[in-house]
């Protein structure tokens, strides 16, 4: 079992760097998402994998799961989806402002562009 959820946040990992260093703001987005769920589910697991036992200590319990990692995941969902909520929100004003999702255009100063202009005019 843990050497499946190793594999699993490895592979989350990798698919969460790889699509960060995309050139366009979709898959950079979609990369830190990726990354956020591998985080998670490292947290999660760092608090024991064991089925059907309880999170906190009763009478006649032997097995109990940490209740610290859960908690932490929880807030750690809430903090990602915020902060995906404000990289979308800076990627669409990027978009509008620029008129292309590519992270590396630069835009042309007015200057430029006038004098750019009144060259070939």
């Amino acid at each position: 079992m843990e050497l499946l959820v190793s594999l699993g946040i490895g592979l989350m990992t990798a698919v969460g760097v790889y699509l960060m260093l995309r050139r366009r703001t979709f898959p950079v987005v979609l990369g830190l998402a990726m990354l956020s769920y591998a985080v998670n589910t490292f947290i999660f697991a760092s608090g024991r994998l064991i089925s059907g036992a309880p999170p906190v200590l009763m009478k006649d319990v032997t097995t109990y799961t940490d209740p610290l990692p859960q908690a932490l995941v929880l807030t750690a969902i809430v903090i990602s989806f915020g902060m995906t909520a404000v990289v979308v929100l800076l990627s669409l004003g990027a978009f509008l402002s620029a008129e292309t999702d590519a992270i590396d255009i630069e835009k042309p100063d007015a200057r430029e562009g006038a004098a750019a202009a009144d060259r070939a005019g």
